[in-house]
């Protein structure tokens, strides 16, 4: 049993990010044993905003976990590179769908704990906080706790957190889904516009399909249990960047790309198209 930080390539070339190769995850459950993955390739390139969909139970969020470092893997390899600039940073960071704050830490300590953690001075942590507060539009509300804010103002403190820490790629796991639709649009362009400004590899975890066109360089639709890749869609050729959430919506291509992802969620496990 392996995990993603047992194999670090410090040489690394410029791109990928992350070179996965003939992933295997399984777990015992009593006498059975479950194949979660099976056979995943997929690379990742550097500062890319790479989206997994798939239906519920196919092995998405393990995925995230292994490159966390935090779900050992069973079979393949995981090679994550070092950015090559010579920058001491975290591995990566995580953003959840909910419970991603602290709730007895105010907005700053949360947004800087990461930074803490890090060993970085109280002065210098604090004003990388402030500046992500602010980016996320907090700044009145630096000094309140968890329970004074609403959903999405928790969300945008964990997205705030995960981009001071300066990790050197963002794992995010549905972060919007219990949010509504007005608070989750403001949001994801919100992360667009940091994202942007960051170049931040990033990959992440949803079941919304429109979720996915509007915020994905690429998205990658994965096949149920066993998880397998079933279809890589390049977006980004198709809506380059810089990208506003509204006008994707209202593009006419926006359709035909749902029904291609759709078309493959929905395909019986074994048909052919």
């Amino acid at each position: 049993m392996r995990t993603a930080h047992d194999i670090v390539d410090r040489a690394a070339p410029p791109r990928p990010k992350v070179d996965v190769r003939k992933l295997e995850v399984a777990f015992e459950l009593g006498k059975h044993k479950v194949q979660a993955l099976d056979g995943i390739d997929l690379s990742i390139e550097r500062g890319e905003f790479l989206v997994i969909v798939g239906p519920s139970g196919c092995g998405k969020t393990t995925l995230l976990r292994v490159l966390a470092g935090l779900e050992e893997y069973t079979g393949g390899e995981v090679l994550i590179h070092a950015d090559d600039d010579g920058a001491q940073r975290p591995d990566s960071a995580m953003v959840f769908q909910e419970h991603g704050v602290f709730p007895w830490m105010t907005v700053r300590d949360n947004v800087a704990f990461g930074l803490k953690a890090s060993g970085m001075g109280r002065a210098a942590r604090q004003r990388i906080a402030d500046e992500y507060i602010e980016r996320v539009g907090l700044t009145q509300f630096a000094n309140a706790y968890p329970h004074q804010l609403s959903g999405g103002m928790r969300q945008r403190v964990s997205v705030a957190r995960a981009f001071a820490t300066d990790a050197q790629m963002l794992l995010m796991d549905e972060p919007f889904a219990a949010l509504d639709e007005q608070t989750k649009l403001v949001l994801q362009e919100l992360l667009l516009k940091i994202w942007q400004e960051t170049s931040k590899t990033v990959l992440y975890v949803t079941h919304s399909l429109d979720e996915a066109l509007v915020l994905g360089d690429r998205i990658v639709v994965m096949s149920g249990r066993p998880g397998t890749v079933k279809d890589v869609i390049d977006v980004a050729s198709v809506f380059p960047r810089p990208r506003k959430v509204a006008e994707v919506r209202s593009d006419a291509r926006y359709g035909a790309m749902f029904g291609r992802i759709w078309g493959q969620l929905r395909q019986p496990e074994g048909a052919t198209a």
